[in-house]
């Protein structure tokens, strides 16, 4: 279904009888002439309506909003490594792990109908110009938020840029400095020397709807100014592209050059912008991720005070709590964020978190999923106090901790280790692993704690969770162990106890992580 920025083929026949029924509750603000800008804007007047009885248009929010959308142009010199590319200068923003998934679009965008790989005003291998000359020149949208001049944008845009340009809606053109980025969000703001005056749109307070109408404003393909309109599709879509992701998902069409622009409400504020796209081609296919607004308000608020963002860190890492993790927990749902391990000298060590705890609230909020507990914590200041409820052993509890600022990110190295001693060997009453067992002490470059993982069995339950040689087994159930029948004693006593499943804590590379197994079958004699 193909959704137009006017009036809709689907509502010709009973117009007023849709307008009545769809429209007449969504537009009630804006035609009755009740949106109220901000206090102190001088263009972003109040928005009145000349349309005809019985008719529907973006028009009148589109006219007001628009002077506050910005096209951003950038320059980078990249080098002969990126230039091998010719010139789409995609390869380093895009996260590797949604390469083949998703097309982020900010550089090398400057291309339009007919034209070559680079876009206007390029040479003819998409940026390169005089030999030994290799500027770039990229093309995304942006959108000012203060009359004095501060713009936002997406990181992936202005990510490199040795200069970088605004222009408006009526033609002129800004020099602007980038003030601060933030990678984690694709959080980027900028800012416009020497004005007083500019017209400005809000970022909303809320979050929309599902099924909310939205309409975005942008530079798709370097054409300038161009308004596309459709619905929210969803909310709190993680695309893999980082740890705080919170999308929302539109359809209205967005293409390459529409990143760092603005999604708008109907009272025309901003409820998003938007950063990428699902695409095979790189084009519209009704699939589009904006970040929240109250995401943006965040970040920015930290750049324009300091630069950088601080986040707030518990120093806990976390996992989410399946189906089969909450059985081996004795926890009737697979909600919250299970703490797999709690880092020394934290503050989540400070309060007495432990591994095993299930985080379900902070300060009284649920948590549902182990990435609502990342985000919430993330765009929280280092130095606020919250409270944690915890599921500890199947009894409820609060915390309070005061958190920390996040610091940089630490990567755990995995030693490969020899063949060591099947973890089931004598007791035929145990479910079977799948795993050769060493004690780390006895496997060089292991560590001193727990057993490594010596081998394993391609289609046995452990590989089937994912464990691999070189992870480190620290905690069976709720023991601790350090030899392979250490690990087989916490197998019978969860047995014993009649669980359904085991928790099995586990060190690799990636982390600490818990892994859940099945006692409900025997090892094979």
């Amino acid at each position: 279904m193909t959704r137009s920025p006017s009036t809709p083929s689907v509502m010709k026949r009973n117009r007023r009888a849709m307008l009545a029924g769809v429209f007449g509750l969504a537009l009630a603000g804006v035609v009755a002439g009740q949106f109220v800008p901000p206090a102190n804007s001088p263009a972003l007047a109040q928005i009145t309506t000349s349309q005809p009885a019985g008719t529907f248009s973006f028009a009148d929010i589109v006219e007001k909003v628009s002077p506050a959308v910005v096209s951003v142009k950038v320059k980078k010199d990249i080098g002969d490594q990126q230039m091998a590319m010719g010139g789409d200068g995609l390869g380093g923003n895009v996260p590797p792990q949604i390469e083949e998934f998703l097309k982020r679009f900010g550089f090398g965008e400057g291309r339009g109908p007919g034209m070559g790989p680079g876009g206007p005003g390029m040479g003819p291998r998409g940026g390169m110009g005089p030999r030994g000359e290799r500027p770039v020149v990229g093309q995304g949208s942006g959108f000012i938020i203060s009359a004095d001049g501060y713009v936002v944008t997406n990181n992936h845009v202005v990510d490199g840029a040795d200069e970088v340009d605004v222009t408006t809606t009526d033609g002129k053109e800004y020099v602007a400095k980038v003030i601060g980025t933030d990678p984690r969000t694709d959080v980027a703001l900028l800012k416009i020397a020497d004005v007083t005056n500019l017209p400005w749109v809000k970022l909303a307070d809320g979050a929309p709807r599902v099924g909310d109408w939205v309409i975005a404003v942008g530079n798709p393909f370097g054409l300038g100014g161009t308004v596309t309109a459709g619905i929210v599709s969803a909310r709190g879509r993680d695309i893999g592209s980082g740890p705080y992701d919170d999308f929302i998902q539109i359809d209205a069409p967005i293409n390459r050059g529409n990143s760092g622009g603005p999604t708008f409400s109907l009272n025309g504020e901003v409820i998003g912008m938007n950063t990428a796209i699902v695409s095979p081609s790189g084009g519209n296919v009704g699939i589009a991720f904006a970040i929240p607004s109250e995401t943006v308000k965040t970040v920015v608020t930290q750049l324009r005070d300091k630069g950088s963002v601080a986040r707030g860190y518990i120093g806990v890492q976390i996992q989410p709590v399946t189906d089969d993790l909450a059985s081996g927990l004795g926890i009737k749902a697979a909600e919250g964020a299970l703490v797999a391990q709690v880092q020394p000298n934290t503050p989540g060590a400070k309060a007495g978190l432990k591994a095993g705890d299930v985080i379900v609230k902070v300060n009284n909020e649920p948590i549902k999923e182990a990435r609502e507990l990342t985000r919430k914590v993330g765009m929280m200041k280092p130095g606020t106090e919250i409270q944690l409820s915890v599921i500890r052993d199947t009894k409820p509890m609060d915390i309070k901790l005061v958190l920390d600022q996040l610091p940089k990110d630490q990567v755990a190295s995995r030693s490969d280790a020899p063949k060591g001693e099947d973890d089931s060997a004598g007791n035929k009453d145990l479910p079977r692993l799948g795993l050769q067992l060493a004690p780390s002490k006895s496997v060089q470059g292991a560590g001193g704690e727990g057993v490594v993982v010596t081998g394993v069995e391609p289609n046995g339950p452990a590989a089937q969770r994912g464990m691999k040689t070189g992870d480190v087994i620290l905690k069976v159930g709720d023991k601790t162990v350090a030899t392979p029948k250490d690990v087989r004693d916490g197998l019978a006593a969860a047995k014993a106890e009649n669980r359904k499943a085991v928790l099995i804590q586990v060190k690799s590379g990636e982390g600490v992580r818990f892994v859940a197994i099945s006692l409900e079958g025997k090892a094979k004699g």
